[in-house]
């Protein structure tokens, strides 16, 4: 039952980004690898082990916050499809993650940082 799901939200994925040239479609090996919406970034993961899983970044930049009192890196994840009826992590929903040198610290839906 599980895998029929996982094939249904593969089918729908190829459905919904047939007709975007902007997005990297992932090839079916990295889907049965990690198939979308099973992994998810977790504090304490490196950089390397935040693209794996995401990929590259839309934007990166420092920022500054009073919530943890000093620079962090900021990287961006933006939407790309918030129409899809399965939880497909960062592709659902815009994403921040801060890292302190390359360990990831925060993760939030909205940007905690400013420019300083």
């Amino acid at each position: 039952m599980k895998k029929a799901a996982v094939l249904c939200a593969i089918s729908l994925l190829f459905l919904v980004v047939a007709g975007c040239a902007d997005f990297d479609t992932p090839g079916p090996g990295k889907i049965l690898r990690n198939p979308i919406g099973t992994n998810s970034v977790k504090i304490g993961m490196t950089k390397s082990q935040v693209m794996d899983i995401l990929g590259d970044p839309n934007f990166t930049g420092e920022v500054y916050s009073d919530k943890w009192g000093g620079q962090r890196e900021e990287w961006f994840y933006k939407a790309r499809l918030n129409v899809l009826p399965v939880n497909a992590g960062y592709l659902a929903e815009d994403l921040f993650l801060y890292f302190d040198e390359d360990s990831l610290t925060h993760i939030s839906n909205t940007s905690l940082g400013r420019k300083k």
